[in-house]
């Protein structure tokens, strides 16, 4: 293969394998879309992931409409072509630039997801590192959300009367 294509053939393949992972993160076995079947499971679960309690059920409805179009983009590349080798270059291109959007957008809403961030405990100027998942980080600011707006609704009354 002439080198001019290898980077943007190893970049999709890459790609595909990425976006497999979301699906071997969770159950395990090494799973790879370089075919029209292997995709269509891998773009099922994305979609079911998408549902509530998911793993991405935290994607809004605008991004959620991308991400399907992007896997509808994909499948319709796969119902073409078979497989990624079979591609021709513009197709590999398109795959990967789909691949991508819906890379990011996923990676933004992984529940999942690692966050680490320095923090100074309250009495101490040493930072500490604190890592939760995203998931966790949502809930604590939706529990603290809800817990203001019950102070606020709470009538206030002045003086011991």
């Amino acid at each position: 293969m002439k080198r001019k294509y290898w980077l943007p053939v190893s970049a999709a393949i890459l790609l595909v394998l990425q976006m497999a992972s979301v699906h071997a993160k969770e159950t395990k076995p090494d799973v790879k879309a370089n075919t029209k079947d292997e995709f269509a499971a891998v773009a099922d679960h994305v979609r079911q992931q998408m549902g509530p309690g998911g793993r991405f059920d935290s994607v809004n409805k605008d991004d959620q409409s991308t991400v399907n179009r992007d896997l509808s983009n994909m499948q319709s590349l796969y119902d073409k072509f078979g497989t990624v080798d079979a591609m021709d270059q513009p197709s590999k291109v398109e795959l990967y630039n789909n691949q991508s959007e819906v890379n990011a957008i996923l990676t933004r809403h992984d529940q999942d997801r690692e966050v680490c961030e320095q923090i100074k405990p309250m009495g101490s100027n040493i930072p500490k590192t604190v890592c939760r998942t995203q998931r966790q980080i949502d809930d604590e600011n939706g529990k603290a959300q809800r817990y203001m707006q019950d102070v606020s609704q709470k009538p206030q009354t002045r003086g011991g009367n």
